[in-house]
């Protein structure tokens, strides 16, 4: 995607959301966010990544919004946030401490990435649709590091990487 068509905004929505960052303008004249910017929901849960075209509709009238519209419609006159979707890279930061960086498609960690638990245990390797999925490695909050394949929660077979 080019930068040409891109405006930085800043936008609190009205459930307490924040968004900075860049925007465009979709076919229906709607704004959507394209490009890099920062999510921080109302809970505390952060997203800093790319947009791609994220179907969000700031959409007029803020108690309605039709979320099985293929696109965007506008309506009326105050913004409401409808659906939005990480993809590409980027990073998700949790209340608990629990962060991703990584691959995001459809609003799900997919790709490669790194997973890091509360307890600072790490995960470094493959995902699809938010599951441990591939090679990989895990090292633990000791600094011990476990490589093989995961499968979701099962990872039969890991190989302890000794130091010497």
């Amino acid at each position: 995607m080019s930068d040409e068509g891109l405006v930085k905004v800043s936008y609190v929505f009205p459930n307490g959301d924040k968004y900075e960052g860049e925007c465009s303008r979709s076919e229906c004249g709607a704004i959507v966010r394209s490009g890099n910017g920062k999510h921080t929901s109302a809970s505390g849960v952060t997203y800093i990544g790319e947009w791609h075209e994220d179907k969000v509709c700031i959409c007029c009238v803020s108690t309605h919004c039709d979320k099985t519209l293929s696109g965007c419609m506008l309506l009326s006159h105050a913004l409401s946030l409808c659906l939005s979707q990480m993809h590409g890279r980027g990073t998700l930061q949790h209340p608990s401490g629990a962060v991703y960086e990584g691959e995001f498609k459809g609003n799900m960690y997919h790709g490669t990435g790194t997973y890091t638990f509360p307890d600072k245990s790490v995960y470094k390797g493959h995902f699809q649709e938010n599951r441990l999925e591939g090679d990989g490695a895990f090292i633990n909050a000791q600094g011990l590091v476990w490589t093989g394949e995961f499968h979701g929660k099962a990872a039969l077979g890991l190989k302890l990487q000794h130091s010497i």
